[in-house]
């Protein structure tokens, strides 16, 4: 193939999907900028509802990150320091970054080699007096299998705050990701399935009180502005990023339709191609997929990286270092083998509403062409 004549394939190109909706975006900013407020005003209140709405809860609160929604998620469930808080060593490192930012104890459960999620049969046994929080992350917009886990969590009275960034409209069994757990903690990174023009989070909740703790953290930890309770934080989800959001949502469920039409043309084509390991989708889910995410058992992961950079298609590893290994993390002593072999294997592939047919195919016979040529060589399993 000559990539010098063809034009380049990022990982993720969000000009196309902006430009659908501009106009309606320009007049929701517009709006905004006329109106004179910024800070939690009418936007805000508006996509707090919407997303409440949309989800089947009660509550819904705008943050400044993801990341902030981990953290007062956790705070708001009353996880304290000293405490320990259950969940997956392969992530992103927010998740376990909020545990530690409290000072409370990330520990972890290996994942599930089929699905990269955490392992529901391995969480009990880990369950210890000390954990008082668990959190699973629906990793690259698959939902864990939460009946287990839940059941774990009501036997031990351990509550859940659902790591969600990743997963925006994702079900498990007919139930919404973040509507399963105590919380549920969301990113609107601009690289997320409903993503901001900058950062934001949000916190969903059932339980009123959870909601008044995560309003009362958001806002210098006061209710009544100059009373302050608690030490909190300044992390408030501004007027321009919930209008943009609001455009956004309306048209998340058809933008994940056409996620998961691209991901069943990849899964069509390279569950074919030997040694190459598609992403699984258990019957009683709806993966929205942030993230393609295949794994590599014949070439070895970073040659194919070098490959289709050669033919001009950009890809990403999510994630290349378990957080166990990671040097903040280094009093970690046990092993994760399932994380482990994952991250050495694992690549993602270009993937949005938005993804032509024609790069895709560009993508499924680079992919094919290199792991025929690249047969004899194996990985060890």
């Amino acid at each position: 193939m000559n990539s010098q004549a063809k034009p380049e394939i990022p990982i993720l190109d969000l000009k196309p999907e902006t430009e659908s909706i501009w106009k309606d975006l320009m007049a929701s900013m517009e709006r905004v900028m006329r109106s004179g407020h910024f800070i939690l005003g009418p936007e805000v209140d508006a996509f707090e509802k919407e997303v409440a709405a949309f989800l089947g809860v009660k509550h819904a609160i705008g943050l400044n990150s993801g990341t902030d929604a981990l953290v007062i998620g956790l705070r708001a469930l009353g996880v304290k320091p000293g405490d320990e808080v259950l969940s997956t060593p392969f992530t992103f490192f927010a998740t376990a970054e909020a545990a530690l930012s409290i000072g409370a104890k990330p520990t972890f459960v290996d994942i599930d080699p089929a699905t990269l999620n955490i392992d529901a049969r391995k969480l009990g046994k880990a369950v210890t007096s000390k954990t008082k929080a668990i959190i699973p992350v629906h990793l690259f917009g698959l939902p864990c299998e939460m009946d287990p886990i839940l059941e774990v969590a009501a036997e031990h009275q351990i509550p859940v705050l659902e790591d969600v960034a990743q997963a925006f409209g994702a079900t498990h069994r007919g139930r919404y990701c973040g509507a399963m757990g105590e919380a549920g903690a969301f990113s609107f990174f601009p690289s997320k399935n409903l993503g901001a023009f900058g950062d934001g989070g949000m916190v969903t909740t059932n339980d009123p009180e959870v909601a008044r703790t995560t309003r009362i953290l958001r806002a210098h930890g006061s209710e009544k502005k100059y009373h302050n309770e608690v030490v909190g934080y300044n992390s408030r989800l501004d007027e321009l990023q919930a209008a943009v959001l609001r455009v956004k949502l309306r048209k998340i469920e058809a933008w994940n339709a056409g996620r998961r039409a691209a991901a069943n043309r990849y899964t069509d084509e390279l569950s074919k191609v030997p040694g190459i390991v598609v992403p699984a989708e258990p019957k009683h889910t709806i993966h929205v997929y942030h993230q393609y995410t295949i794994r590599t058992n014949t070439v070895p992961r970073d040659k194919l990286v070098q490959l289709l950079k050669q033919e001009g298609i950009g890809t990403m590893v999510y994630y290349p270092v378990p957080l166990h290994k990671l040097p903040v993390l280094a009093n970690h002593k046990e092993s994760y083998p399932e994380s482990e072999k994952a991250a050495a294997r694992v690549l993602s592939l270009p993937i949005g509403p938005f993804l032509p047919s024609s790069s895709q195919q560009r993508v499924i016979d680079a992919i094919r062409a290199t792991t025929h040529v690249e047969a004899g060589t194996s990985v060890k399993q």
